[in-house]
């Protein structure tokens, strides 16, 4: 299937109930995103008069993956908004596992992007400037170095600790979408929830430093979620070992009261960084 001339922002429905409309909805597939590692078709969804644009990525179009080798990528992007919906941050769009035309997939709202929203930078220099928090010193080109950063931004501290939760080994600047609204969504969730410890970010500004009480509370109410309604929908998504890690992950956190800090046996930083 060829992709469309134009793939339009990503936009945010006003229907009251994305996720029945996603789940219920008939899927009609207008194109694939070619930029996708895996297959991503790019649908509108349509359901008793309401209509929304969704991202529709099929089971049967995933490539295996050696260090994942339990579940799909489906399902762990669906586990992710699960658990997203559990912290009350709402910091990825409704998501849902349903039939499609090619199968079985997760089918995602897609997201209206304020493009000129700026959350990561390059700099000439040794340190951030106010506002902002350094990553790290990347190559540019004819042996010169700059500086990544990332904003000191409020709703990437709460994606930081989501990441943290569910172990997401490829949070990558493209992954970022925020909107005109103010709001902030994380895409692109399928390697996630794995046992072993693969957290990979760009959003590293705030290691070792304390959580803020905001975080606390969202991690204290998450746990007893994960012993509750929270754990059953995760039964479904993801293998029982995936969630007693991710429970454990929490307990880390809560623990140290800290964000995490780089482990240093494989690199932090994924690549490309967008």
């Amino acid at each position: 299937m060829s992709a469309p001339e134009r793939i339009p922002p990503r936009s945010v429905t006003a229907d009251p109930n994305p996720a029945e409309l996603l789940a219920r909805g008939e899927l009609t597939v207008r194109g694939r995103i070619r930029e996708a590692s895996n297959a991503a078709l790019f649908c509108t969804v349509a359901l008793d008069g309401r209509k929304a644009s969704c991202v529709y990525k099929p089971v049967a179009g995933e490539r295996p993956l050696w260090d994942f080798p339990d579940g799909t990528l489906a399902g762990r992007e669906v586990a992710a908004y699960e658990v997203s919906e559990a912290t009350g941050w709402g910091l990825v769009p409704p998501t849902v596992l349903r039939e499609g035309p090619y199968g079985e997939g997760m089918c995602q709202l897609w997201i209206d992007v304020q493009a000129e929203a700026e959350l990561l930078a390059l700099v000439d220099a040794e340190e951030p400037e106010p506002g902002w928090k350094a990553i790290g010193f990347a190559e540019v080109g004819e042996g010169r170095t700059a500086l990544l950063v990332h904003a000191d931004d409020e709703r990437l501290r709460r994606l930081a600790v989501l990441d943290a939760v569910i172990n997401n080994a490829d949070r990558k600047g493209g992954h970022l979408l925020p909107t005109a609204d103010g709001r902030l969504y994380g895409i692109d969730h399928g390697v996630t929830f794995n046992v072993e410890n693969k957290l990979r970010t760009l959003l590293w500004g705030w290691a070792g430093e304390a959580l803020p009480p905001e975080a606390v509370d969202a991690l204290k109410g998450l746990r007893d979620a994960l012993d509750g309604q929270l754990g059953e929908r995760l039964a479904g998504l993801i293998t029982p070992a995936e969630t007693d890690a991710t429970r454990a992950r929490v307990d880390a956190l809560l623990g140290s009261g800290r964000y995490p800090e780089p482990s240093g046996e494989w690199p932090a930083i994924p690549w490309p960084p967008v």
